[in-house]
């Protein structure tokens, strides 16, 4: 399977000793408890390596799933969580089938990075109950509960289990910039677990843990309760999905820096997505939780040296085994050490230098950012992309609207051999008069760029604010998009400068243009009185025409200059 058999076996090694905490710590924090965390990781871990889309790719139980989950809990118990996992497996399947896979890499990277750190801000403050010791108050928002944590610890204080939370943190922190080889996380809740037993520390422990996964069942599943889990669940399966393609695409920009590079190999979309779905549809048959690619195991695996997906299986394997062999063992890890874990987890997810740059990179870019970040914290986390997606639109809208723009342009260039050509001729004074006579009774407009909705409103006032003219050419070469709206626009213009009596002549349409022109019969009177040209020159002898017609008489016709459009 792999092809650095021996570097897998040491890279999935090593991501079970880092995922060994975070599962325990992940699991409690979703309110199912640390064996639905070890269920997660063992199963979800093993069938997305299987049946995913990356070589690389470490899933499990993740922090902004966890996120996600809480409340679930709050309101539909385990049984509902679990639930919400099956149909959130059910509907990636379903995404990955429809090959939805390459709509994910749409989301801008300002809405990433503010959910990033909504994210992390939400799993810190989640933990804040167990750092200190005290009971999880009631609520949904974190901040409210971690308030109202403070308060109970401040009426009763006890240290310990604040100190242990924060050691482990401080351990795990330090020891990364340090040496960011060594597994910290597992060292620290080993030297915690020891230190509570030695001193016998009044802290709270993970508690009795099953020697084993359980038989797989659905006994949770109740098919009355599916319409009111449906909501949740496409919440779960989005964020699955996103989560899970980011972190693909973050290995696959490892992985072509290390020992994967000569595979030269990138992670297949929709096949990540049916991976993760199989794995969301299996997990909770075992107890699991709904599970994601996770990024910093993810990133351990590749550092470690992984090169296939035999590194993801050995660590499932592992856990595995863990569950079987050291239950007892685990059962003993204090509470307070895994909300430490969480903690440093959440102070490593937030990178200064992304925030800074994109900070940097303008205004809305930041506030899109914090916009994000900030709905995470007060709402949730699906909201929270919503809104940093209508607001990138909104702004990305202005920019269009920005670009686009009308103006006014000379009908003709320089006479053919410059503007010496022919001085002092008859045929130069002929000239002289054709053009002067056309500029005074024809304008032409040039519209560049988009004609879209955002943008449409600019050309109305542009187009029909210049005086009374006998004739107006249109010159749409330069559009490079036109929707309904725009085409609405363009009609409506066209229709009132006919009401002033200016003849209205279109010229370089592009070929992709017509569609939304002809569904709104825009270009039907048009097209039926000849006011439709390939090229500027023809539209200027079409107004020659007329200009004659209405006995405005002019200088006999030159060439005009060809490729105009």
């Amino acid at each position: 399977m792999g092809r650095s058999p021996r570097t897998d076996l040491l890279a999935g090694l090593t991501v079970a000793v880092v995922a060994l905490p975070l599962a325990l710590g992940f699991g409690i924090s979703s309110g199912a408890g640390a064996a639905a965390g070890l269920a997660t990781a063992v199963v979800a871990g093993a069938l997305a390596a299987v049946f995913g889309g990356s070589n690389l790719q470490v899933s499990g139980p993740t922090g902004a799933m966890t996120v996600v989950l809480v409340p679930i809990v709050h309101r539909y118990g385990v049984d509902g969580v679990l639930t919400v996992g099956l149909l959130a497996g059910v509907v990636l399947v379903v995404l990955a089938l429809a090959r939805a896979g390459r709509w994910m890499a749409y989301v801008p990277v300002p809405v990433v990075e503010g959910f990033t750190v909504g994210i992390a801000g939400v799993i810190a403050l989640q933990q804040v109950p167990g750092a200190l010791g005290v009971p999880g108050p009631a609520g949904d928002n974190p901040a409210v509960v971690a308030v109202r944590a403070v308060g109970a610890f401040l009426a009763a204080p006890h240290p310990a289990a604040l100190g242990l939370a924060l050691g482990v943190a401080a351990v795990m922190l330090i020891g990364a910039r340090l040496r960011p080889a060594v597994p910290f996380s597992l060292l620290a809740v080993v030297a915690a677990t020891l230190l509570a037993r030695a001193a016998d520390l009044p802290v709270a422990t993970i508690g009795h843990l099953p020697a084993g996964l359980p038989a797989p069942s659905l006994d949770f599943f109740e098919a009355a309760d599916v319409p009111a889990l449906l909501p949740p669940a496409l919440a779960v399966a989005a964020l699955a999905a996103l989560e899970s393609l980011m972190s693909a695409t973050a290995a696959d920009a490892m992985g072509a820096k290390g020992a994967a590079a000569a595979a030269g190999e990138r992670h297949d979309s929709d096949r990540e997505l049916f991976g993760q779905g199989v794995a969301n549809l299996v997990a909770p048959l075992f107890g699991g939780i709904a599970a994601t690619g996770a990024i910093a195991r993810t990133a351990v695996n590749v550092r470690s040296g992984a090169a296939s997906r035999l590194a993801a299986l050995v660590h499932a394997a592992v856990l595995a085994a863990i569950v079987y062999a050291a239950a007892p063992l685990v059962a003993g890890i204090p509470l307070a050490a895994l909300a430490g874990v969480l903690i440093a987890t959440a102070v490593r997810m937030v990178e200064v230098g992304p925030l800074r740059a994109l900070a940097r990179s303008g205004r809305g870019a930041a506030a899109v950012l914090v916009l994000t970040a900030a709905a995470t914290l007060a709402f949730d986390l699906v909201t929270a992309v919503a809104v940093g997606l209508l607001l990138s639109g909104v702004l990305a809208l202005a920019e269009v609207a920005r670009a686009a723009r009308v103006e006014q342009v000379p009908l003709h260039g320089e006479p053919p051999g410059g503007a010496a050509a022919g001085a002092g001729t008859g045929r130069d004074g002929e000239r002289d008069g054709e053009r002067a006579l056309l500029a005074e009774h024809v304008v032409a407009y040039r519209i560049d760029g988009p004609l879209l909705f955002a943008a449409a409103h600019r050309f109305r006032p542009a187009l029909t604010g210049a005086g009374r003219v006998r004739v107006a050419i249109l010159r749409m070469s330069r559009v490079s998009a036109i929707d309904a709206s725009g085409a609405v626009v363009l009609g409506d213009t066209i229709a009132e400068l006919e009401r002033r009596g200016t003849l209205v002549l279109l010229s370089g349409l592009r070929a992709e243009h017509h569609r939304p022109l002809d569904a709104l019969g825009v270009l039907d009177r048009l097209r039926e009185q000849g006011r439709v040209f390939g090229s500027t020159p023809e539209a200027v002898a079409c107004a020659r025409r007329h200009l004659d017609a209405e006995g405005l008489r002019s200088p006999a016709p030159t060439a005009d200059r060809g490729g105009v459009r």
